[in-house]
């Protein structure tokens, strides 16, 4: 199945500057676990739930999570996938890669992300 099926076709994301705190929130009320950090509407990075625990965890950085910014903890090595690419070599690329989000990129702009969570559906619902 094409992961243009697949993915979720909303786009949440945030700006390098915004404080952690803000990325929190914006994460609690969209009910994601990740968020694209923009350029417009280029990816230039991407920042997780995970990413805010090493934040608050980060011995060489302790501080005030309203005054760190995303782009200090934001992933910026970008894996992209494509709407017509198969949604299983998404999914072995994401495990090879050790990625639980991708963003879906078509024609050099992001049109939404897609979750190992939203693979598992489609594995369980396709059986």
């Amino acid at each position: 199945m094409r992961i243009g099926n697949v993915y979720r076709p909303e786009v949440f994301g945030c700006d390098a500057d915004d404080r952690l705190t803000e990325v929190a929130q914006r994460m609690i009320e969209k009910n994601v676990g990740s968020l694209a950090v923009l350029d417009g509407d280029r990816v230039i990075g991407i920042i997780t739930e995970r990413d805010l625990v090493a934040a608050l965890a980060d011995p060489q950085e302790p501080g005030d999570p309203a005054a760190m910014t995303a782009a200090a903890y934001a992933s910026t090595t970008i894996k992209t996938a494509h709407p017509d690419e198969d949604s299983r070599d998404v999914a072995k690329r994401m495990l090879d890669e050790g990625i639980r989000h991708l963003p879906v990129e078509e024609d050099g702009r992001m049109v939404g992300m897609v979750s190992m969570r939203d693979l598992l559906a489609l594995e369980t619902w396709a059986t």
